[in-house]
């Protein structure tokens, strides 16, 4: 048994939630999710309504801003969600659940999102990991915290998600249209790192 009192759940579990909480909703590529009409394009509202309905659900303690202490907050909550019998302790079988439960939640995520992008980009390959994950997230994190207060305000938010919109609207006419992010995503996978090489370690 994995018991609170033997592990600092905080670090541990914080770690994986921090880059959830900075890899898509910061510099996630504006797609199909944002648009709200349904009409294949994305406007500069719809973006920002998209942003604004994540930051709060980011803002765990309801401050109006995300920092640690919200990455603590939702520790407390996923070791909670994870303690199933509530005895303060994680066991074997109800940590591999809890795994097995985020397997299967990405699977039909990625189900979803790679239908919308093959519909969407006429067969393109949707891209991967799009905007990072672990210490990519956290830098990103550091790139929208503009005034360096290790703090992210619904401001700061909404700034970087508006610098992400001109950079993918190309022809600056207010939308993200099809073409734009197709070609947007396609650029990324051409900037994507390459694999390690054969045997590194």
């Amino acid at each position: 048994m994995i018991r609170i009192e033997e592990m600092d759940r905080t670090k541990i579990i914080a770690t994986v939630v921090a880059a959830s909480l900075t890899t898509a909703a910061l510099y996630a590529a504006p797609g199909m999710k944002a648009d709200a009409d349904g009409d294949k394009n994305v406007t500069k509202a719809e973006m920002l309504a998209k942003a604004d309905a994540r930051f709060a659900k980011m803002d765990a303690n309801g401050d109006g801003q995300l920092n640690s202490a919200d990455r603590t907050a939702m520790a407390k909550k996923h070791f909670a969600e994870m303690d199933s019998d509530k005895n303060g302790a994680i066991s074997e079988s109800e940590f591999l659940a809890a795994h097995e439960a985020r397997i299967a939640e990405r699977r039909d995520r990625h189900v979803q999102r790679a239908g919308q992008s093959h519909a969407d980009t006429n067969g393109a390959r949707p891209e991967r990991h799009m905007g990072g994950h672990g210490r990519g997230g956290m830098k990103m994190l550091a790139l929208a915290d503009t005034n360096g207060d290790k703090a992210v305000t619904q401001a700061e938010f909404r700034k970087a998600a508006e610098a992400r919109f001109a950079k993918a609207d190309a022809n600056s006419d207010g939308t993200i249209s099809a073409a734009e992010r197709k070609s947007m995503r396609k650029d990324r996978w051409d900037r994507r790192p390459p694999p390690p090489e054969s045997g590194a370690e």
